[in-house]
């Protein structure tokens, strides 16, 4: 698709601002463009921005998009302290995670927009998770494992929460697209954080931190529909083939450690 004819409908300064991150990603990395163009949704996503102001939100959709805003404010402010952090010798790396970090101050602002006055106040975090991960922003493969972690839960929290914004086509729309995004962002620091040419999705291996299982916990499920996957080839591949979803408690669980209040 042409990319004005895709711009055409949108708000002139808005057009202007996504035509410029992507001139900027024609001239950065291969990788880092790719990214780039990933948060293509989350501009798309403004158009529903009539449609949120057509009425109060529901108050179960108010909640989901609450807990998704705590979701994008633990990851935001994680990238932003990392690369802050004079310690923390990114390398070529960085590229990368100034692009998600990028796509993650977009998250916020779209979901405080939604929620407006309704949204929750921005909680305090740890990132060492009381010492669990002391040297976070001074290791690379700490700050990339924990990255890896957020963002994976992330694709996995989005997933579980789609069921209940489907009462609302254009906040399940723009929800979905934000997951799109959060999934690339997975498969990208997983690579960096693995050997080249390895997978870019979640595996049976991808954990190798304890602190870090239930982020992973029933990832090895077979099981859709009622339909073993595992008949049409083996356990390890049909359990690489969905991403199982989450729930707000098991999140919040997993989340808890880094959130001091």
């Amino acid at each position: 698709m042409n990319m004005n004819n895709l711009l055409g409908g949108l708000d002139p300064d808005l057009a202007a601002r996504v035509l410029s991150r992507r001139e900027a990603v024609m001239r950065s990395s291969k990788m880092a463009g790719a990214l780039a163009i990933a948060s293509m949704p989350v501009a798309f996503g403004l158009m529903a921005r009539k449609a949120f102001a057509q009425g109060t939100l529901p108050q179960p959709i108010i909640d989901v998009l609450n807990f998704a805003l705590t979701l994008e404010y633990l990851e935001d402010e994680f990238y932003r302290l990392g690369l802050d952090s004079p310690d923390l010798d990114l390398g070529d790396t960085r590229t990368v995670f100034e692009q998600i970090s990028a796509h993650e101050t977009d998250h916020v602002a779209l979901l405080e927009m939604t929620l407006g006055t309704s949204a929750v106040a921005k909680p305090t975090f740890d990132f060492t998770a009381d010492g669990m991960f002391g040297d976070v922003f001074e290791n690379p493969e700490t700050f990339i494992t924990l990255a890896q972690g957020f963002e994976d839960t992330g694709v996995r929290a989005y997933k579980g929460q789609a069921g209940n914004l489907m009462s609302d086509g254009a906040i399940l729309t723009v929800a979905l697209q934000i997951h799109a995004v959060e999934a690339r962002h997975a498969s990208e620091v997983r690579r960096l954080s693995q050997s080249p040419g390895e997978k870019g999705w979640i595996t049976l291996a991808s954990n190798s931190v304890a602190a870090l299982d239930a982020v992973y916990a029933g990832e090895d499920n077979t099981v859709h529909l009622g339909v073993d996957a595992a008949q049409f080839g083996t356990a390890e591949s049909a359990s690489e083939a969905f991403d199982e979803p989450l729930s707000q408690e098991d999140v919040l669980a997993i989340a808890g450690p880094f959130i001091v209040q």
